[in-house]
């Protein structure tokens, strides 16, 4: 059993890089017409035991409050714009990311905020990417720095956002043993990130499509 652990810990590291972002989404089409692997595509098709929370269900409660381990660190830069409503898209596209390590690192064991700023497609494959750490009996540790990020509005209720992601930083770790597996940094540790967020009927801007393109050559620092 332990050995099938490590072996499943060893394969989220290499096929998300640091992992801290996750790539926790999924997509049924490029916001932007790009060529890239859909985010969350590495976490397959199995279904899993994590929380599987409604993307309405939290919203009439207000916005829970994320909060992560001490040993696990985002940061967001570009968080304003002097635009507010560009500014409320990336305030929220950060808490989205922030519920994702959340659920995984087990300080939102129901998964409430997954729920809250993910919808559709995006919601399901966040809910299987954790899922892939439960079977892993993994977590995540260290620091993911969020850059480049640029909003462009789609209407009232949509939006197109692409940010970068070093994930040069960041690491799976054992839960039972507290081992951290790192990995060499690469080209692929730096990752390119296009999506969708659509803003509710709450004025919650969920994200519901997310594009990957690790290794990408306009985020290597």
């Amino acid at each position: 059993m332990h050995r099938r652990r490590s072996t499943l810990l060893a394969t989220l590291t290499l096929t998300a890089a640091a992992t801290l972002t996750l790539s926790a989404c999924g997509s049924d089409g490029s916001p932007g017409k790009g060529e890239g692997e859909i985010a969350g595509s590495d976490a397959g098709d199995e279904s899993s035991a994590s929380p599987s929370p409604s993307s309405s269900s939290t919203a009439a409660a207000g916005r829970p409050k994320v909060k992560l381990p001490p040993d696990l660190r985002l940061t967001f830069e570009d968080a304003e714009t002097g635009d507010p409503v560009k500014d409320a898209v990336l305030a929220d596209n950060a808490e989205r990311m922030r519920a994702v390590d959340a659920a995984i690192s087990g300080t939102d064991p129901e998964g409430k905020a997954l729920g809250f700023y993910n919808t559709g497609k995006a919601l399901e494959a966040a809910v299987s990417w954790v899922g892939q750490f439960e079977k892993a009996n993994a977590t995540v540790t260290g620091h993911v720095r969020f850059f480049d990020r640029d909003v462009t509005l789609k209407g009232t209720t949509s939006a197109v956002l692409t940010f970068c992601a070093d994930e040069s930083k960041g690491f799976s770790k054992d839960k039972e043993t507290g081992e951290v597996t790192k990995t060499p940094v690469t080209k692929d540790s730096y990752v390119q990130y296009n999506t969708r967020l659509d803003k509710n009927a709450d004025g919650v801007w969920q994200t519901s499509q997310i594009l990957s393109t690790r290794g990408a050559a306009q985020c290597q620092a």
